[in-house]
């Protein structure tokens, strides 16, 4: 049986059951595999289909669970592509698009199955209230899978005004019974901060709180799987030999996908380098430089909201994989709590410097390169991918390079259509329409029925209205 530890006492073992319903552990720390099983021969899973390699992969964590049968309803009927997760070479690169789910973004990778994984795991007395943090995909896709799920209930924070209109549209017209949505005076930090807060101090026996944000181990593990997809889709299409190394670039700003490639290159994916693609919330970009983390800086609100993140969560996990020293992390994870800023040794950053890449793109050159792809390759990305496509461009390496797409263009469709026209248009609703007739793309169906829905959430909460949020936790009322 896989066994999990916290990244802040690695003395503590507990199965995956118990690292799925808790979410976060009693010390604060997160949830990590004892031990990383390395897969013997890869070549093994080259022919499976996506929902057979999830049950592959993710069986390899969750050996004590029905993985079988939470795949098959997160991923049948679920997804508009029938490859899930399809690879589109353009101008020499790859782009994995991981945006044909029923939000339309990346994170419907995990969020389909997440749903099913918990209420396996949960007991039979005790309903399950998910309690999550977005900086915008994360909260819509969520929603989408807990939606009317029997047993669960899901508040989702926000940051108020720092989302994109298609987004906040999105989570604010949501359906179902047993959904909520807030949003935040503050930034998403702020948010994340009272999410991480409620779940370390919750103490009440009568519901099992967790998150659907990637602080949950079962958020994380399932997106291992389409890094090996996109790996042997190009092997299958003779674009790479067997073995060949690739490199990945991903738009990163909680750290997760990112470490879930991480994940995927100890479990002996050929992987070259993981390049973290920031935008000018470059504190990640400045950590792997120099050794020191400093969230003591402005927040930017960009183009790019998803990774408009300052505290990247996930790195912790990534820090404490490559030290196996929880008293280290501990002591890290105080100082950026208390002072925002933590700092590694030179031995530490080597060692994260063998593994990741990280650069940063400007909004103008962001901008810039939206409009190249779509005027000289017919091809249309998102803001976010935007960030790793310029990123891509930045460094010389002699592997092929896969970039992470992780939004349909359609949900930032304002400033899409602003980089391929230089036209402005205020209302995001109304551009997605502007920019499929300019386009002729279709927009996908689920943004394309926002206008016309209700907006069934308008709460906004300060940021440190903790007691509001612990009511609603409890019961379902502040």
């Amino acid at each position: 049986m896989t066994l999990f530890t916290s990244t802040r006492n690695d003395s503590l073992r507990c199965n995956g059951k118990e690292a799925i319903l808790k979410g976060l552990s009693d010390d604060g720390g997160l949830f990590v595999p004892v031990d990383i099983k390395r897969i013997a021969d890869i070549y093994n899973y080259q022919h499976l289909s996506y929902t057979e390699l999830a049950c592959e992969i993710i069986s390899l964590f969750f050996d004590d669970i029905d993985i079988k049968d939470c795949v098959s309803k997160a991923y049948t009927g679920t997804f508009k592509d029938t490859e899930i997760t399809p690879v589109r070479k353009v101008n020499g690169r790859y782009f994995l698009e991981l945006y044909h789910g029923p939000t339309s973004a990346f994170k419907d990778l995990a969020l389909q199955f997440l749903p099913h994984i918990l209420i396996n795991c949960k007991e039979e007395d005790r309903d399950i209230v998910i309690l999550s943090a977005t900086s915008g995909d994360t909260g819509k896709a969520a929603l989408e899978g807990f939606k009317d799920v029997k047993g669960s209930r899901i508040i989702v924070l926000y940051p108020y005004k720092m989302v994109s209109l298609v987004q906040e549209r999105q989570m604010t017209t949501t359906g179902g019974d047993n959904t909520e949505v807030i949003a935040v005076r503050g930034n998403f930090d702020d948010c994340q901060r009272l999410v991480k807060d409620i779940l370390e101090n919750h103490k009440s026996g009568r519901i099992s709180l967790t998150s659907a944000n990637s602080i949950n181990i079962a958020r994380l593990i399932p997106q291992i799987v389409y890094y090996f997809k996109a790996y042997f889709d190009l092997l299958n299409k003779k674009e790479i030999e067997k073995d060949e190394k690739v490199d990945f670039i991903v738009p990163t700003g909680n750290f997760g996908d990112i470490l879930a490639g991480y994940l995927a290159k100890e479990m002996g994916l050929p992987v070259s380098k993981l390049v973290c693609a920031s935008n000018i919330n470059n504190v990640l970009t400045d950590f792997f430089a120099t050794g020191i983390y400093d969230a003591n800086r402005t927040l930017y609100s960009t183009m790019s909201p998803s990774i408009d993140i300052l505290v990247s969560s996930n790195l912790e996990r990534l820090l404490y994989l490559k030290t196996r020293d929880a008293a280290k992390i501990k002591e890290m994870m105080a100082s950026l709590k208390k002072e925002r800023r933590y700092q590694i040794d030179r031995k530490l950053l080597d060692s994260l410097n063998e593994d990741f890449l990280a650069y940063c793109s400007g909004e103008e050159e962001n901008r810039n390169i939206i409009k190249e792809y779509y005027e000289k390759h017919h091809y249309l990305f998102d803001t976010h991918t935007a960030a790793a496509a310029s990123v891509a461009d930045k460094y010389e390496g002699s592997h092929k390079k896969i970039i992470l797409a992780t939004a349909s263009p359609f949900k930032f469709s304002k400033d899409v259509y602003a980089c391929i026209s230089g036209k402005e248009i205020r209302d995001d609703l109304d551009a997605m329409s502007v920019l499929s007739e300019y386009t002729g793309l279709p927009v996908p169906y689920d943004l394309a029925a926002l206008k016309e829905k209700e907006v069934r959430f308008k709460e906004v909460i300060g940021k440190d209205d903790r007691d509001i949020l612990i009511r609603k936790v409890e019961d379902g009322n502040a």
